[in-house]
């Protein structure tokens, strides 16, 4: 077994952990039995859940919400999850290129952001209206309801904060031990103690983090490796034919695969560049042509597909150890 923090060190070399966060204006308001005029006793929340109502109509924001699963959908793509999922691992081979994807979505929100600025005082002015209608056939105190959806209407020049499209990408470390001269005296050994076993602790618990998401993460390529491989033969099989869109998923698949395998897992990288050679130097005009080649491409991926899904049940710990070596960094923590 590898020291902890040479994975540690092993990971930072091969990527880095990114956070996307986006945020804007929901447009949504809880109500409460009193907005109806009704007390809460009147309201059995077994039976009725008054829950959160919109504000606005649901094609003022779709936009805006469209923007946001880009962003995440991107970054699910193309990251593996990272330490329960507070941050996801970006290998360095695809960070460009998630950047660069990022900064396009990140204009497209930002202009789509000022563009419901803008319209934003005519929007609220309609929606109230909207409300107005609704509310004289809903209760019985339409004004007081009304009362409770303006006010939660905000100001337009209070709006601008409710949006945001913010990409952090950054590095963990384990906690460092306080400087001595910064620590009264009568308190320094014992916190300095305090600290260090702190640190210590988080190293080991931040070592074996490492360990399982670099297991992981081999494990889930190879498991991809082998759902491809079946999604392609159940499109063989249900059509009675090969597509070149087919083959072209394969195609992009190596690719990706080469760009995540930030723990260098030759062996299968090396089982895709086979049937990269074996299977992809035909065209899909060519395999319907011949029942003798798509058999060999049936055949090819079947083989891939269970030993992709043997492999991703195999003990890998002679890879990760091999991939932690990478790790240079060393940790000294002061006496």
């Amino acid at each position: 077994m590898l020291p902890d923090t040479t994975l540690l060190d092993a990971l930072t070399q091969r990527g880095v952990l990114i956070n996307v966060s986006v945020r804007y204006w929901r447009a949504c308001k809880k109500l409460n039995p009193e907005d109806l005029g009704l007390s809460r006793g009147q309201v059995d929340d077994r039976l009725i859940s008054l829950g959160h109502k919109r504000l606005v109509p649901k094609e003022s924001l779709q936009q805006l919400a469209l923007f946001e699963g880009r962003a995440h959908a991107l970054v699910e793509e193309n990251t593996f999850p990272f330490l329960g999922g507070i941050a996801h691992y970006l290998p360095n081979a695809k960070l460009a290129e998630v950047n660069g994807k990022l900064k396009t979505i990140r204009e497209d929100f930002q202009m789509e952001q000022e563009e419901f600025l803008e319209q934003y005082s005519d929007l609220r002015d309609a929606a109230l209206n909207e409300w107005r209608t609704v509310a004289h056939g809903l209760v019985d105190d339409p004004a007081r309801l009304l009362a409770v959806i303006d006010s939660a209407f905000p100001s337009a020049e209070r709006m601008p904060r409710y949006f945001s499209f913010d990409v952090r990408t950054f590095q963990i470390a384990v906690p460092d031990v306080p400087q001595a001269q910064l620590i009264d005296i009568a308190t320094q050994q014992e916190l300095i103690e305090v600290r260090r076993q702190a640190a210590e602790e988080a190293r080991r618990e931040i070592g074996q983090s490492c360990q399982e998401f670099v297991t992981d993460c081999v494990a889930t390529l190879r498991e991809q490796t082998a759902t491809l491989c079946s999604e392609m033969l159940q499109t063989i099989d249900g059509t009675k034919s090969v597509h070149q869109k087919t083959l072209n998923r394969l195609v992009r698949f190596i690719d990706h695969f080469r760009e995540l395998n930030f723990a260098q897992d030759s062996e299968m990288e090396e089982q895709l560049d086979r049937v990269r050679k074996e299977l992809l130097v035909r065209t899909a005009g060519e395999y319907r042509d011949s029942d003798f080649a798509r058999a060999q491409l049936v055949n090819g991926l079947t083989t891939l597909r269970d030993r992709a899904s043997d492999m991703a049940k195999a003990d890998i710990a002679q890879l990760v150890d091999g991939f932690g070596k990478l790790g240079t960094r060393k940790f000294a923590l002061a006496a």
